[in-house]
């Protein structure tokens, strides 16, 4: 039974990787984005195999999957722009302590968005969903030790990006908004 599943999965595969790798491509923004686009395609086919028609009729149901899956993938990729427009708010407000400090916002984002994935996602984790190191550790499912070391090159990696974009800040600055003296 198991060797009849994976024979059948693998024709209906070889059958229309190409045209779902295609069609994925077309309209994904990044060849990693269509490459997980095509695989959760397929890990649908595989999960629902006694569904997906026989021969060439399976082509048409799988371009329906990566349909579904591709709107799936945009709307993550709207919330993940939200939350990126919010958290450079956030660090903007963080970093900005007025109209005198000279920072502008617009080169906090930038130099935010320039950043790897991972850094951003370290440190939205610390400044916008307000998390420790071992709540961190827990999240990413690493040591703390390792969650220490990835911030400290993250902040520094942000630190450089922000002077790369002419947004100076004093130490004062770096100070969260309720440590600022008055």
């Amino acid at each position: 039974m198991d060797n009849e599943r994976s024979a059948r999965f693998e024709a209906v595969y070889h059958l229309a990787y190409g045209r779902i790798t295609a069609y994925a491509a077309r309209r994904c923004d990044s060849p990693q984005d269509a490459a997980d686009v095509v695989a959760e395609t397929f890990t649908v086919a595989w999960r629902r195999l006694a569904e997906v028609p026989d021969g060439e009729e399976a082509v048409p149901w799988l371009y329906g999957v990566a349909r579904k899956v591709l709107a799936n993938h945009h709307r993550g990729d709207a919330r993940r722009r939200a939350r990126n427009v919010a958290l450079d708010t956030d660090l903007a407000d963080l970093y900005a302590t007025g109209p005198e400090s000279g920072v502008e916002l617009n080169a906090i984002g930038r130099a935010f968005r320039s950043l790897p994935d991972d850094d951003r996602e370290l440190l939205a984790l610390i400044a916008w969903e307000g998390l420790g190191r071992d709540e961190i550790s827990t999240a990413l499912g690493v040591s703390r030790n390792a969650v220490r070391i990835r911030l400290h090159r993250a902040r520094r990696r942000f630190s450089r990006a922000l002077a790369r974009a002419g947004v100076n800040f004093t130490q004062e600055s770096r100070l969260r908004p309720a440590e600022r003296p008055l």
